[in-house]
């Protein structure tokens, strides 16, 4: 029997064993897992969801002044201090000035309005955050798809995002749209009798909810 370490590294594919041999390897059963039992594995596995990035907002911003039109604008400004002028005279400094004010009004517009459309994003993700109806307890409750581990039991009705990769125990045949992974077109047909794969966005095999 592999240990829940085992089942992080991914070294058994929950997906193509029998259901009854899922339990057996998550030591877990139909009645779902218990609070302790919940907390404990959320320490092993982690919270169920993608891992944010924190992106510096310097280096992004300096992002916006390494593309081909600032490129142009750089070479212009450099040739104004060292090529247009001869004969002794002092550089043109006054076009220099001209063009990097251009060239960072242009990086500060593209940044802001970047940064616009990102932070929309961010709240758009945060007001549409899963939630789960989950087996704990032996009670169901509604909970943050966050908290879900390998073990747990979810219900899933018509409509619903699912939460994590899954098991089907029971219920009516499902189609389920996966076009966000897989490009297809039309949703994957799953039944209690067939293995599926059903998350949406998690991060890594889970097949948590059996």
């Amino acid at each position: 029997m592999a240990s829940l370490e085992d089942i992080k590294n991914e070294t058994i594919d929950l997906e193509t064993i029998p259901v009854e041999e899922v339990f057996v390897q998550l030591k877990c059963n139909r009645e779902g897992l218990t609070s302790a039992d919940g907390e404990q594995r959320l320490q092993i596995f982690g919270p169920n969801k993608l891992e944010e990035k924190q992106e510096s907002k310097l280096l992004k911003f300096l992002g916006f002044m390494w593309n081909p039109l600032s490129w142009v604008m750089e070479s212009a400004a450099i040739m104004a201090i060292v090529l247009a002028n001869g004969g002794g005279r002092p550089p043109d400094w006054q076009d220099f000035v001209g063009i990097v004010v251009l060239l960072i009004i242009n990086s500060t517009i593209s940044f802001i309005e970047e940064n616009n459309a990102g932070n929309a994003a961010a709240a758009l993700m945060a007001g549409l955050a899963p939630k789960t109806k989950v087996l704990r307890d032996g009670c169901w409750s509604e909970q943050e798809a966050s908290i879900l581990v390998p073990g747990d039991i979810i219900s899933i009705k018509l409509g619903d995002i699912i939460p994590a990769d899954a098991r089907l125990l029971e219920g009516d045949p499902l189609k389920i749209d996966q076009s966000a992974l897989t490009g297809e077109s039309s949703p994957s047909a799953s039944t209690p009798e067939m293995r599926s794969s059903l998350a949406p966005h998690a991060s890594r095999e889970r097949s948590r909810q059996l």
